[in-house]
């Protein structure tokens, strides 16, 4: 039988997340003030967080107190429905819930303004299926060089 390469589309979990995207920018658009801003959007984000199941949220749960701790300068936010993390206005790392995207482990993921160059490659996203103190250690090195 011969392989058939048509397009089938973007998953239904893709154009959720889309959706998802839309409907935060549509809400972060109406916002007021700055600081008005921000704390809705915190308070998305711990939403969103609290919605997970509970592996998936245990480990957001830490990740949030990780990367709020070790870069107090990051801005809270949600993008495409991830609890995400932006310095001036641009994600600079996210957490995705396995359950996101039907994925096995939950990932740590950074955009290209983190600043984690090493070389001529490195990675940019981490498969996370628990969060214990060493992994808390690294997400909180990674996070710092990110924003440094």
């Amino acid at each position: 039988m011969a392989e058939s390469n048509t397009y089938e589309g973007f998953t239904a979990e893709e154009r959720a997340a889309m959706k998802e995207h839309a409907q935060d920018q549509k809400k972060a658009a109406r916002r007021g003030s700055a600081a008005d801003k921000a704390a809705e959007a915190k308070r998305d984000l711990l939403a969103k967080i609290a919605e997970m199941g509970d592996a998936d949220r245990v480990m957001a749960e830490r990740v949030h107190a990780v990367i709020t701790d070790a870069a107090p300068v990051l801005t809270p936010r949600l993008w495409y429905g991830m609890p995400a993390y932006a310095l001036d206005g641009k994600v600079l790392c996210f957490f995705q819930s396995a359950a996101k995207f039907k994925a096995r482990y939950a990932t740590l993921g950074f955009n290209d303004p983190a600043k984690l160059d090493d070389g001529a490659m490195w990675p940019a996203a981490f498969a996370l299926t628990e969060v214990t103190p060493e992994v808390e250690e690294r997400i909180a090195a990674l996070v710092q060089r990110a924003v440094n």
